[in-house]
């Protein structure tokens, strides 16, 4: 098969594990860099076009897509749907994982865990907005960060107040959610391809940092998650309907809660810590699914 991987660089560790995994099995694996794609949208003969040429021959595509460049990766994305491309992650699960507010909404759709959340933009009664998630301690997030950027712990009312009040005044949406405690600083990345957890690690954060991200000094190791805990990952990625997702759970005192889902997870941490070829199982889930049209989203939005 002819599989490209959508990265706008073909050096990073993810891209390149699945580059090599790939054709470790005897696909071509072109890396594409959806930000050079230009696209042709008409009925009859739809085409992505890349350095001055038409893309051709690729049966399916994975999706690479930071969340600074959403809007146009998934653009691209779905033209190749449009083209018949399979796409091991689809452009409107993509976008649902990426719009913070509307995945939780998903998630608590379906009775999945979750922590206890309030959402705003300029609230008319703060103390009313903080007492809805419990009260302080609290987190603070904006909907737009990643990677731990623009998520404060803020843990007096009068410091959720004056986090809220910076927010309003950037005219921000925002999350205020209550604090897992009990969680410890650490949270749990499963790793789900297709209907299984296939790997799983505990993210710690380094002390007195309540962010578990590895690029921010946490550290990581291969941990045993309960039934609860596959169970809720493998629901959670259904529901946003992808293939491919890094699902990050807590331990709470009422069971795991979902922080959120990830549709372009590193590969880097997870393999290190469990030794794990997930790369690999990417791309053998990919030959078991790969079909020309085969598009689950369509017409869903």
């Amino acid at each position: 098969m002819k599989i490209a991987v959508l990265s706008t660089n073909k050096n990073l560790y993810s891209t390149r594990r699945l580059v090599e995994a790939g054709e470790a099995r005897g696909h071509e694996m072109p890396v594409i860099n959806h930000k050079r794609c230009y696209m042709n949208i008409v009925s009859s003969n739809p085409s992505v076009h890349y350095n001055g040429e038409a893309i051709e021959g690729v049966e399916a595509i994975i999706p690479r897509i930071g969340a600074s460049v959403s809007f146009y990766g998934t653009a691209v994305v779905r033209q190749f749907e449009v083209m018949g491309v399979y796409s091991v992650n689809e452009s409107v699960a993509i976008t649902r994982s990426r719009d913070k507010l509307r995945a939780l909404q998903l998630l608590s759709r379906k009775g999945i865990g979750l922590p206890v959340t309030g959402f705003a933009s300029s609230p008319g009664d703060t103390d009313d907005l903080l007492d809805l998630v419990g009260g302080a301690p609290v987190v603070i997030k904006l909907l737009e960060g990643t990677q731990g950027v623009g998520v404060v712990l803020a843990e007096t009312k009068k410091a959720a107040e004056s986090v809220i009040e910076a927010f309003r005044g950037l005219k921000a949406n925002f999350m205020v959610q209550e604090f897992i405690k009990e969680a410890g600083g650490a949270d749990i990345r499963c790793l789900v391809v297709g209907d299984k957890v296939v790997a799983s690690m505990i993210r710690q954060g380094k002390e007195g940092e309540f962010r578990s991200n590895l690029h921010r000094g946490g550290s990581a190791k291969l941990v045993k998650i309960s039934r609860a805990e596959r169970s809720t990952a493998v629901r959670s990625a259904k529901e946003m309907g992808l293939n491919v997702a890094g699902v990050d759970l807590l331990r709470s005192s009422r069971g795991p809660v979902v922080m959120e889902v990830n549709s372009s997870p590193g590969l880097e941490g997870i393999e290190r810590a469990t030794s794990i070829d997930v790369a690999g199982m990417i791309i053998e889930f990919i030959e078991k699914n790969a079909r020309h049209g085969r598009t689950r989203t369509r017409g869903k939005g």
